[in-house]
């Protein structure tokens, strides 16, 4: 995991933590149960029946349960401003459930998007969020780089992995479902950064959430995190967003580097095949430099006007001159 320390100079950490984060594995533990042997791919069911069978079980847990939001509308004097999730039942039978303050998007997924060899037919999968306490500051890309707290269970509350500490995370790495949910959060502002007397660090106006996705969005039948399709909920704390996180510093940022926009910022290599024939490692365009390997910097075939991006199309065959050795 990427264990940061803090100290409020974002600009001189943006190029030395891009460029150490970029080999980073998003979730380090392993589970031993029914789902699989850990570290294998189980065989594949069928992408909509599972796709139904997480919805179902989304829905009932977000019509079971609740999270303290008593707490965030007035909070006590020692609040940590951090999310607990608890079932309404006994004492708790009069709160408001999750499915009734939760938001939701819904992503198409075909078979081919997560490698499966089935009918190539489209299945929607939702996922939801929900935002206890706004950042005061911005909402980052799917492309962003994020410094973040948070906390992985599935949904009948065990935990899978947790990061106590604020962490820098390169979203292009992680899960679709999970990157895709954290636009909907508002990090901190810089100035709310403060370093606690036992040496903990806080911000004071840091955006808290949660999010839950099924496994077509996770890890699906990939055993090596989790068990084979467990649907996942995590609760983040945003601390800071790179706006617009270049991560090989050619001018173009990342979230301009799904060229195809699935979506899926490590297909997108408009030189893999130039790559394989000559024995380089395959690089995704948002860690590339020279996108087209024609040995012209990205940065030399795009232009930035006010920070501005635009591509140029110098044949006019209507492929950027960056992704077109032939220009």
């Amino acid at each position: 995991m990427y264990l940061a320390t803090l100290n409020g100079m974002a600009m001189k950490l943006k190029h030395a933590l891009l460029t150490l984060l970029l080999g980073a594995l998003w979730i380090s533990c392993n589970n031993d149960d029914d789902g699989g042997v850990p570290g294998t791919v189980v065989p594949p069911r069928d992408l909509a029946e599972v796709a139904e069978e997480d919805e179902a079980a989304i829905q009932e847990f977000l019509q079971t349960h609740f999270y303290n939001y008593e707490e965030f509308q007035n909070p006590p004097a020692d609040f940590d401003f951090q999310i607990v999730i608890d079932t309404i039942a006994g004492d708790n039978a009069d709160k408001t459930p999750l499915s009734q303050q939760v938001n939701s998007r819904t992503i198409v997924l075909s078979p081919e998007d997560l490698d499966l060899d089935q009918a190539d037919v489209d299945v929607p999968h939702t996922f939801y969020y929900l935002s206890a306490r706004e950042g005061a500051g911005i909402q980052p890309t799917t492309g962003d780089s994020v410094l973040l707290r948070y906390r992985g269970t599935f949904l009948d509350g065990v935990a899978f992995d947790a990061i106590p500490n604020y962490s820098w995370q390169i979203l292009p790495f992680f899960l679709r479902g999970y990157r895709e949910a954290m636009t909907h959060f508002s990090s901190a502002t810089e100035d709310s950064f403060v370093i606690n007397p036992d040496g903990t660090t806080e911000y004071t106006n840091n955006g808290v959430g949660l999010l839950i996705i099924p496994s077509g969005l996770g890890y699906f039948n990939d055993t090596r995190q989790v068990p084979a399709f467990s649907p996942l909920i995590f609760t983040v704390d945003v601390g800071r967003v790179i706006e617009n996180t270049d991560s090989d510093g050619d001018t173009v940022p990342n979230f301009m580097e799904d060229v195809d926009g699935d979506g899926d910022y490590l297909n997108d290599n408009t030189d893999r095949d130039w790559e394989r024939a000559n024995f380089r490692q395959l690089i995704a365009d948002f860690q590339d430099s020279d996108d087209d390997a024609d040995g012209i910097p990205t940065a030399d075939e795009v232009d930035v006007v006010n920070g501005v991006v635009t591509f140029r199309d110098s044949d006019g065959d209507g492929t950027p001159d960056h992704l077109d050795a032939d220009s």
